[in-house]
């Protein structure tokens, strides 16, 4: 098991450097493998009423080319991030990801999502969508206690 932990490692290893040799060449001539752009997410609820909040790094998108839609608890964004006219240009390195995307977030509440808004500033999406009523915290479940009959047991 060591063995083979060690084996992977160095494995790893020479993959990122030869990564770090070779990448951006690869990536200039179109011999790399396409890097997906997946934007990242931060999820946090707080407030009175409760809500849910969503914030999105999308950086360079446009907000004509994202469309967000809710489905039980999932919020779904999806969009493109497209890439600036490169003609003319002779790149060293590459490394903005760009192209479509889908982010399905998970979310940890029943929402509202009629009342749900968003917003856009600075490369950042917020998203805020209203718990649903009586959904908060842990629910008590009551213990029905009864004699045991002759055959329960």
């Amino acid at each position: 098991m060591a063995r083979e932990r060690d084996l992977f490692g160095n494995f790893e290893r020479m993959r990122r450097e030869i990564d770090e040799l070779f990448g951006d060449v690869f990536e200039r001539t179109g011999l790399a493998a396409r890097r997906e752009f997946s934007p990242e997410v931060d999820v946090y609820y707080c407030g009175e009423p409760p809500r849910a909040v969503v914030t999105a790094d999308l950086a360079g998108v446009d907000t004509d080319d994202v469309t967000l839609e809710i489905r039980g608890r999932q919020l779904i964004i999806e969009g493109e991030r497209r890439a600036n006219a490169s003609e003319g240009r002779v790149y060293q390195q590459i490394e903005i990801a760009h192209g479509p995307f889908r982010r399905i977030v998970e979310l940890g509440a029943d929402v509202v999502a009629d009342e749900a808004n968003a917003t856009y500033e600075d490369g950042m999406l917020r998203v805020e969508i209203p718990l649903a009523a009586g959904r908060r915290g842990a629910k008590q479940v009551p213990i029905d206690a009864r004699e045991p009959q002759n055959g329960d047991r």
